[in-house]
C-alpha cells in the first residue's frame, strides 16, 4: 500500500554551492528554493534555504537542511512552516531514495496542532521534473 505524503516539495538550486575540502572533512552548503503542494499546505520554499552536507573521513555524509514555507494552510489562512530536515548516509554508495528526519515549526494555528506533536519522516526521491522530498507521518505524539 503506497503512502500519501503529508507534504511534496519540489527542490530548485538557487545559485551556485560553496565547497570547504579540510583534513577530516568536506562540506557543501547548497542554495536552494521550491515549491510546496499538499492537502495541508500548498506554497514556496522561500529562496533562502540551505543544504549543508558534511562528508566525513569515513565517508559519512550528514545532510542538514533548514528552509522556510510560506503559502496556505489547509483552511485557506495565510501560514508558514519552518522545516529542519536531517539525514545520513554512506556517501560511496549514496542510496536512492535517501531518508532523513524533520522538526516542523509553524505559525498557523490549524496546523500547529498536528505538526508540533506528530512523528515525520522524509524521503527524498530523484523525478523527471527534479528533487522531491515527501514528508510522511510515522505516528502520534505518545505512539509507540
Amino acid at each position: 500500500m503506497k503512502r500519501k505524503p503529508i507534504l511534496d516539495i519540489r527542490i530548485e538550486a538557487n545559485g551556485p554551492a560553496l565547497h570547504m575540502k579540510g583534513e577530516n572533512a568536506e562540506v557543501d552548503m547548497i542554495p536552494f528554493k521550491g515549491t510546496v503542494e499538499s492537502e495541508l499546505f500548498t506554497g514556496i520554499v522561500e529562496p533562502c534555504g540551505v543544504d549543508t552536507q558534511i562528508v566525513n573521513a569515513v565517508h559519512i555524509r550528514h545532510m542538514s537542511a533548514r528552509y522556510l514555507l510560506t503559502g496556505r494552510d489547509s483552511a485557506g489562512a495565510e501560514a508558514h512552516i519552518y522545516v529542519e530536515n536531517n539525514g545520513w548516509f554512506d556517501d560511496l554508495t549514496k542510496t536512492m531514495p535517501f531518508h532523513t528526519v524533520p522538526t516542523f515549526y509553524t505559525d498557523s494555528a490549524v496546523l500547529a496542532p498536528y505538526l508540533h506533536s506528530s512523528r515525520f519522516e522524509g524521503e527524498g526521491v530523484m523525478e523527471e521534473d527534479g528533487l522531491h522530498i515527501y514528508f510522511y507521518e510515522i505516528g502520534g505524539h505518545g505512539d509507540e
